[in-house]
């Protein structure tokens, strides 16, 4: 027979980016004054959850005590499980076209698909062994998971909703996450996915590298771009629960499963600055041109993944939100260019404003290394010819960016599915030659 009880804390979030959070659900189970006391309060175990090394320079290091039920350590054997739509190393994949890449959405599945087993993995680079590079995945899902949890020792999830809602269930709370907003689960972290709507589709963003991060501001001064304020963690919540249940984990791109005779998500109480969090896009603060010309896309970035080298990211993660474009005598759409990063699109809601149409919410594309990509003969033509002696709105639109310094590399799947479309080159063939060398 399963028992179960569950305590929660409302309301569910605490406000802050990396800072040190502590919180409890009940009274006192926090130990006061050292981390790992010989007894804890309630009978609990101490654990530490650690997502740097040990020796991080203090203002880098992420780490958190979980006091818990059971300690993480007390499940069955693992065994493998299938994962042929998944991959972690980039090495394997075939080879990657210079063509620019383009998908309608996933269908959602015939069969009952939790949230695990509704991943496909479309793109990435480096590999999840070696702690370097990331995995583009798309998922589709029809069904809660049920007496199920998981884990990805690979890397940090950051997860953008783009149709229905996720329940997301984790060691240190519930987050609530609906589409535009995200939610990053870091490496390590178990939980389980409901969904209140019954189905629900979007990305993820498996980052293998240093942990996402809150850019520098510089010239922009102290504020502007995501506040730190708007990103929330949870409260602590337990569930004490005893039958029987499956442990899914993925490492190095594999997934394995173990049982186990408890809920996993039995952490009572938590301090530190390693744990799950979420953001609402809504509330970004767009910087734009007042003047003239079209501010490279920097200035739309949310999160970072530093590399090991200064001013070049592993991962941006850049959003394309509603706003004013008022610069005059400039061509407003993102310009045509090619440039050394790579660049994985998707839409949440609405129309890119770079695009007339083929781009649509659930879909996405893929420009990668000096591949030259901008807006469509239809958009150019139009963008050519308004009057911008007056401000335009943005509207009705919600698009991301994945960009990295690195080739993304599609995989095999993402090259031979039914929803690439075949001929999104000839988006590009309307553009007419306007060159005259006898009229300025």
């Amino acid at each position: 027979m399963e028992s179960s009880t569950r305590r929660e804390i409302q309301p569910g979030y605490q406000s802050g980016f990396a800072n040190e959070f502590a919180t409890e659900a009940l009274p006192g189970a926090l130990p006061q004054g050292r981390n790992s006391p010989q007894r804890a309060p309630y009978g609990l175990y101490a654990e530490q959850l650690s997502g740097t090394a040990f020796t991080a320079p203090r203002g880098h290091n992420r780490r958190s005590w979980l006091y818990r039920i059971r300690p993480a350590a007390v499940h069955q054997p693992f065994t493998a499980l299938p994962s042929h739509r998944l991959v972690a190393n980039f090495a394997d994949v075939p080879p990657t076209p210079p063509n620019q890449l383009r998908w309608d959405p996933l269908p959602m599945p015939a069969e009952p698909t939790d949230f695990i087993d509704g991943w496909v993995t479309m793109a990435g680079n480096g590999a999840a062994e070696a702690m370097s590079g990331c995995a583009i995945h798309v998922y589709a899902a029809n069904q809660s998971m049920q007496d199920r949890y998981f884990y990805n020792a690979d890397g940090e999830l950051l997860i953008v909703p783009q149709a229905g809602r996720l329940g997301i269930f984790t060691e240190m709370g519930k987050l609530d996450v609906e589409p535009f907003e995200i939610a990053v689960i870091p490496r390590g972290v178990r939980f389980s996915v409901a969904l209140p709507d019954g189905k629900a589709s979007g990305y993820i963003c498996e980052n293998f590298g240093a942990l996402l991060r809150l850019p520098d501001l510089g010239p922009i001064g102290s504020n502007g771009l995501a506040n730190p304020r708007d990103f929330l963690t949870p409260h602590a919540a337990y569930e004490d629960r005893e039958g029987d249940f499956e442990l899914v984990a993925k490492l190095n791109g594999h997934l394995w499963r173990a049982d186990i005779g408890h809920s996993p998500l039995d952490v009572v109480a938590w301090h530190g600055n390693y744990a799950p969090y979420k953001y609402d896009l809504r509330h970004f603060n767009t910087i734009g041109s007042i003047s003239y010309d079209h501010p490279d896309p920097s200035i739309f970035l949310v999160l970072q993944s530093q590399s090991d080298t200064p001013g070049v990211d592993s991962i941006d993660f850049v959003i394309f939100p509603p706003r004013w474009l008022a610069a005059e005598d400039t061509f407003r759409p993102p310009w045509f260019h090619r440039n050394v990063a790579s660049e994985y699109m998707g839409l949440v809601h609405g129309a890119y404003d770079a695009k007339a149409e083929g781009f649509v919410p659930g879909g996405g594309s893929l420009h990668n290394c000096m591949s030259g990509h901008g807006p469509d003969a239809e958009t150019f033509e139009k963008a050519s010819n308004i009057d911008t002696s007056k401000p335009i709105k943005v509207d009705n639109t919600m698009a991301f960016m994945f960009e990295t310094r690195t080739l993304l590399k599609p995989t095999r799947f993402a090259l031979e599915t039914a929803q690439l479309q075949a001929h999104y080159y000839e988006c590009w063939q309307g553009l007419k030659k306007h060159f005259n060398p006898e009229q300025r």
